[in-house]
C-alpha cells in the first residue's frame, strides 16, 4: 500500500481532485494555476543541485553494457551468448580482448573475484568510473515489494505483487518513470520538483525536458517546461515580424496576451503570456553562457546534454536552485543486429555523458549535478540468434562529482539463464532475465535524498518505498543505496 505522511497525502489528494475537476470543465482557473503553488514546497534550497535522467528508450541490453569479465563469469557469458570468437555471425558475446581497455577497477573488489568491464565503445565512462566520478548500480528494476524467484513464481499475487505489465515497452517506461503503467500522469521526477518549487525564482524552470513530453517530469504542482536543443521554443508571431510588419506583430502579441473577461479565454491568454515571458528569460539567460567544452557532433544525446549544461550555466539569471532534467536516446530495442548497432549507441551515451560531466567541471558545479541512466528494462542474457529479448532488471550508471565512484553498488547476479532451481540462481526468471535485487524506488530515493528530499517526504515521491528499508523490516533492501 502507498503510505504517505498525512500532510503530504492530504495535499496531493487535494491537488489531484482539483486537477480532475479542471479536466471535467470546472475549477479550470485553479487547475491551470497549479504551477504557481510553489509556496507549498517542502524545502528551501540555498545552494544549487540538479538531477539529470538519461533515459535509454527501447530496453538497453545490460549484459553487453556492463560486461562480466572475470574468467569464470566471462566463460559462462560467452557460452550462453554463443560467442565463439566473441563477434561471430551467430553470437552476441563481446570478445574478452576487446574489453580490456574498459575494465572497471573498483577501489573495493567485488566478492568472489567478480569483475566487470564496460562495452568497448564506452571508454569515456570507463575513465570516469576509474577516476572516481562514476558508479555502477547492479541489477536494478521496478519492484512493488522485495521478491525472490520462488515468490515471483508464486500464485499469491496479493502477498507477492509484481510490477504491472512486465516486459511491455510503453508500460515499463512509465513504471520506471512513475511507478504506474502507461496512462500515469505524475512521475517521481515531477514529485521531487513539487517539493523544490519555492526554492526557484521561477517555478516553471524546476522540471525541464529537452526530449519532449514524458511522465517523469510531471508533478502535482510542477509542470515540465520543454525546450529544444536550440533553446526555448518561441511563438513565431510574437518573436518575429508577421508579414514583415512590426505593427502586425505587436497587435498579435497584444491580442493573445491581454486579459479577457471570459474565463477560458483569459486563462489561455495568461498561459500564452507566461510562455512568452519564459521564452524571453531562457533566451536571455542562455545568451550569457559560453562553454568551451567540446561535445561530439552527430549525437542527439550530446546535443540535449549540451543544452542542459547551458541551462545550468544560466541558473543564476533564471533564479534556479533546484532542477530536474530529462534527456533521452532511442534505438535500444535490439531483437536483431545487437552486435552491429549497440556499439554506436553505447559510444553516443559514453561520449555525451562524458562531455556533459566535463562541462559541469567547467561550470564549477560538478559536485552539484548528478546524471543517471534509466531504461524500459534490461534484456535476456540468452540470445535469440542475432539479439536479445525483453527482460527486467538491468545495470545502470550514475555520474557526477558527488558520486561515491569507482565502486559497484548492489549485488552482482550470477551469470545464468535461470533454467534450474539452484539457490544461487534465484536472481533469474528465465532466459537470463534478471529479477531485480534493487528496486527503482531505492535507486530514486538515493537520488532524491541527495537532492534534498527528507525521509518523511519520500513516500510522497515514490509510491512503493515504504516496502523497502529497515522501517519495513527489510534492511537488506536499504532506502539509501550509498552511491551519493
Amino acid at each position: 500500500m502507498h503510505l504517505l505522511q498525512p500532510e503530504l497525502h492530504t495535499r496531493r489528494a487535494f491537488l489531484r481532485r482539483s486537477t480532475q475537476l479542471g479536466l471535467a470543465g470546472t475549477a479550470l482557473p485553479f487547475a491551470l494555476n497549479l504551477a504557481a503553488m510553489g509556496e507549498a514546497a517542502a524545502f528551501n534550497a540555498t545552494d544549487y543541485k540538479a538531477l539529470v535522467c538519461v533515459f535509454l528508450y527501447g530496453g538497453n541490453d545490460y549484459a553487453n553494457t556492463v560486461v562480466t569479465y572475470d574468467d569464470d563469469s566471462y566463460n559462462r557469458y560467452n557460452t550462453i551468448r554463443g560467442g565463439g570468437s566473441g563477434q561471430t555471425a551467430g553470437g552476441i558475446a563481446l570478445a574478452k580482448a576487446a574489453l580490456a581497455p574498459t575494465l572497471l577497477t573498483p577501489t573495493t573488489p567485488l566478492p568472489g573475484g567478480r569483475q566487470y568491464a564496460l562495452h568497448p565503445a564506452m571508454t569515456g565512462l570507463a575513465g570516469l568510473f576509474n577516476s572516481g566520478k562514476a558508479a555502477v548500480q547492479l541489477n536494478v528494476g521496478p519492484l512493488v515489494v522485495p521478491l525472490t524467484r520462488a515468490q515471483y513464481n508464486s500464485a499469491d499475487r496479493a502477498t507477492y505483487p509484481v510490477p504491472p505489465k512486465l516486459f511491455s515497452h510503453n508500460d515499463q517506461q512509465s513504471v520506471w518513470q512513475s511507478s504506474s503503467p502507461e496512462g500515469s500522469t505524475v512521475g517521481w521526477g515531477g514529485n521531487i520538483g513539487d517539493l523544490a518549487l519555492s526554492s526557484n525564482g521561477n517555478s516553471l524552470f524546476t522540471c525541464i525536458s529537452v526530449t519532449g513530453n514524458a511522465v517523469f517530469l510531471s508533478g502535482d504542482s510542477a509542470l515540465q517546461y520543454q525546450v529544444s536543443t536550440n533553446g526555448a521554443v518561441a511563438i513565431n508571431g510574437v518573436k518575429n515580424r508577421v508579414y514583415g510588419s512590426s505593427a502586425v506583430q505587436s497587435a498579435l502579441a497584444s491580442l493573445i496576451q491581454q486579459p479577457r473577461a471570459q474565463t477560458l479565454e483569459n486563462e489561455y491568454n495568461r498561459i500564452t503570456a507566461r510562455a512568452v515571458t519564459a521564452e524571453s528569460q531562457i533566451t536571455n539567460g542562455l545568451a550569457g553562457v559560453t562553454l568551451s567544452t567540446t561535445f561530439p557532433n552527430n549525437n542527439s544525446l550530446a546535443n540535449q546534454l549540451k543544452m542542459v549544461a547551458r541551462l545550468i550555466g544560466a541558473r543564476n539569471s533564471l533564479g534556479s536552485k533546484r532542477q530536474v532534467f530529462l534527456v533521452s536516446l532511442g534505438g535500444f530495442d535490439l531483437h536483431d543486429n545487437l552486435i552491429a548497432q549497440q556499439p554506436v549507441l553505447m559510444q553516443r551515451v559514453s561520449e555525451a555523458m562524458t562531455a556533459f560531466y566535463n562541462a559541469t567541471v567547467e561550470l564549477g558545479v560538478a559536485d552539484k549535478v548528478t546524471a543517471f541512466t534509466a531504461s524500459d528494462f534490461g534484456r535476456t542474457l540468452s540470445s535469440n540468434g542475432d539479439g536479445s529479448d525483453h527482460g527486467w532488471g538491468s545495470h545502470h550508471l550514475v555520474v557526477g562529482g558527488a558520486v561515491k565512484g569507482k565502486a559497484f553498488y548492489g549485488s552482482a547476479p550470477p551469470v545464468s539463464v535461470g533454467s534450474t532451481a539452484a539457490p544461487e540462481d534465484q536472481w533469474h526468471v528465465g532466459q537470463g532475465r534478471l529479477l531485480p535485487s534493487t528496486s527503482v524506488d531505492q535507486y530514486a530515493a538515493t537520488l532524491a535524498k541527495w537532492f534534498g528530499v527528507a525521509d518523511n517526504e519520500m513516500a510522497g515521491v515514490l509510491p512503493n518505498i515504504t516496502h523497502f528499508g529497515a522501517a519495513a523490516g527489510r534492511p537488506d533492501y536499504p532506502v539509501d543505496l550509498g552511491f551519493l
